[in-house]
């Protein structure tokens, strides 16, 4: 016999006291429970970290135009002659100073000249220039009031409190429990918001790298005016992906700019009269069952009727186990319960079957050494 207790072995052999003590028990239990937690405001983190390789791409490749340059300058100073010089001249002879009459050259005092230069200074890159400004600010605001959270309030306390008394039979049952659990987590709290400030210095370092790009500076130079809402939709911006991406951190960064850490706080006192209530009755019942294996006549005689009232009991008792399973566990498939149930029995299977090994060896054991003793008895007389 297996030295663990057998709970189903103790409920079958007890299931006349059973049966009178879930009809005859009253019972009533209190449950009190006191919740707190800050949830720190840090999922912007993940957000900007995950938009800054698009504003790298727009960086490193800018929406730029030429730019004309026109200025009169005098023919010796002119870096070269084009087309539009030679019209603007032909428009303005009073630039002209001789013409010879031979060769038909002609002399200009004066002359058109025309620098094409590259111009950074448009309306997309003022806007990535305006949204790395906004970025830097929104994240120290962000960061100072995680600095001000109570970054280690936490706490879940519980306590039940359970009294239960029934007759059975001849007796009188009675059970007052009373359990607390209380659970603190402030160091790794504090720890969570060490945490949170270094992956916050990594952003900042990548807010300091697009700040130290080429176009970043260009623009830097210029002193442009800030892009102000709304955003003009350009075809840039509304066709080229990076720009789309841009505009998903102008939008979160202008509805998140309120501190959104979160105070969680739940405190309740009730009489439960549910599933809690439920599995601690059936925790009274088995323990009045435990206590009741130390009267030496315990064991039930069962006759026909027993036995029929044995198996209803065992019934009720597997349909009460799958019902607490099926409840604790309301998605699991018919397919996994069934896979548990086996996997369960054919451990206790073998564990039976090991013990009964193991008893027979014993007794093997022992029945070969009184064959052993009557053998040499006989030898000797």
């Amino acid at each position: 016999m297996s030295s663990d207790l057998d709970v189903v072995d103790l409920y079958n052999k007890n299931f006349k006291r059973a049966e009178v003590f879930n009809d005859d028990l009253n019972s009533s239990l209190r449950v009190k429970t006191d919740y707190e937690k800050t949830v720190l405001d840090k999922d912007w983190i993940d957000f900007i970290m995950d938009v800054i390789p698009y504003i790298e791409n727009i960086m490193k490749a800018p929406n730029r135009f030429i730019q004309n340059e026109e200025e009169i300058v005098k023919i010796e100073m002119a870096k070269r002659v084009t087309v539009e010089s030679i019209k603007h001249l032909s428009k303005n002879t009073n630039l002209i100073q001789d013409i010879d009459e031979k060769t038909g050259d002609v002399k200009p005092v004066k002359i058109l000249n025309i620098n094409k230069e590259e111009n950074y200074n448009t309306y997309e890159n003022r806007l990535i220039y305006t949204l790395i400004q906004n970025a830097r600010v929104f994240i120290a605001k962000k960061k100072q009031s995680l600095m001000n959270a109570k970054a280690g309030q936490y706490k879940n306390e519980k306590m039940i409190e359970y009294t239960g008394n029934c007759k059975v039979m001849n007796e009188d049952v009675n059970i007052s429990i009373k359990m607390n659990t209380k659970m603190k987590n402030e160091l790794d709290k504090d720890n969570d918001l060490q945490n949170i400030l270094k992956r916050i210095a990594k952003l900042e370092q990548r807010i300091v790298d697009l700040m130290s790009m080429e176009l970043y500076r260009l623009i830097d130079k210029m002193h442009v005016t800030l892009v102000r809402p709304p955003i003009k939709k350009t075809n840039v911006i509304l066709k080229n992906v990076n720009f789309q991406y841009a505009m998903l951190l102008w939008n979160y960064i202008q509805d998140h700019l309120d501190d959104e850490t979160q105070e969680i706080k739940e405190n309740k006192d009730y009489v439960d009269q549910g599933e809690l209530k439920k599995f601690v009755d059936e925790n009274f019942l088995l323990n009045y069952l435990v206590v009741n294996t130390l009267d030496k006549d315990y064991e039930e005689d069962l006759n026909d009727k027993d036995l029929k009232d044995r198996k209803k009991m065992k019934e009720q008792l597997t349909e009460q186990l799958m019902e607490q399973i099926v409840n604790l566990n309301p998605d699991l498939t018919k397919e996994q319960i069934q896979e548990m149930i086996g996997e369960k029995y054919a451990m206790l299977k073998f564990k039976n079957m090991a013990t009964i090994a193991g008893i027979q060896k014993i007794f093997k054991k022992h029945i070969d050494k009184y064959l052993e003793k009557i053998k040499e008895e006989k030898s000797t007389s």
